[in-house]
């Protein structure tokens, strides 16, 4: 079941889940070694991290042989994009009836 958007806002609410977004976006798929490669964190906390932007449905791990292999899903950005989209629209709506009102 996708996650909400809510839930996707909240995971990318963190500065290094969205650096480890952004690394995933340059990089492709990548495994938790390199992920965690340049920060000051160590491969737990990057796991922790990738958990998090599992839960809300931005990445997913994959096993190849010993090694786990997280990549980006795009869908959960795009559901989240749709709904910012939506909620953009509701307000441009209203603010267009404001303006109407007080100009009318």
């Amino acid at each position: 079941m996708p996650a909400e958007p809510a839930e996707v806002f909240a995971a990318l609410g963190d500065e290094t889940r969205l650096a480890l977004i952004a690394r995933l976006i340059a990089e492709g798929p990548s495994p938790v070694v390199r992920l965690s490669t340049g920060t000051a964190m160590t491969r737990q906390a990057v796991t922790k991290h990738l958990h998090v932007l599992e839960k809300a449905g931005l990445a997913r791990r994959q096993r190849i042989g010993r090694s786990t292999v997280w990549q980006l899903e795009a869908s959960a950005i795009d559901r989240a994009r749709r709904s910012l989209d939506a909620l953009s629209r509701h307000w441009d709506a209203r603010l267009a009836r404001l303006r109407d009102h007080v100009e009318g």
